[in-house]
């Protein structure tokens, strides 16, 4: 068994530059023991499927606020399924209607956290749902 802690890979794709949120999972995945890469604002699905497996992380945290994760988030999921990195875990949170979580989840997102989800709620998801990659 490794002893290897988890890696994520937080992301705000797009045009979406509010980013507190993100920084704020990011202080907190680190304290909670994760190994964290933030990516920052402003990145393209490509970009941040190829630092995911650059990284060689166990799950990528996608952050959007500005309406266009129903293109957003699948394309990140299909682009590391293209890239024979299909088992690196995709989750996403932000402002996503009720409507959207379907298409979401049949994407192959993993999890989706809207507002109101707290911190341990997302530390507890993740302990219980994602292992180290090898």
């Amino acid at each position: 068994m490794s002893d290897r802690r988890i890696r994520i890979l937080l992301a705000k794709p797009g045009l979406d530059g509010h980013d507190r949120g993100a920084r704020v999972l990011a202080r907190c995945f680190r304290d909670a023991g994760f190994e964290v890469i933030y990516t920052g604002c402003h990145q393209t699905p490509e970009q941040i499927a190829s630092a995911a497996v650059q990284e060689d992380v166990d799950v990528v945290g996608l952050s959007c606020l500005s309406g266009a994760h129903k293109y957003l988030f699948p394309q990140v999921a299909k682009l590391l399924q293209d890239e024979g990195a299909g088992d690196i875990m995709v989750i996403g949170g932000g402002i996503i209607p009720d409507q959207d979580m379907q298409a979401l989840y049949e994407a192959g997102l993993k999890a989706i956290f809207t507002p109101g989800a707290t911190l341990d709620s997302l530390v507890e998801w993740i302990n219980t749902n994602v292992k180290p990659r090898a």
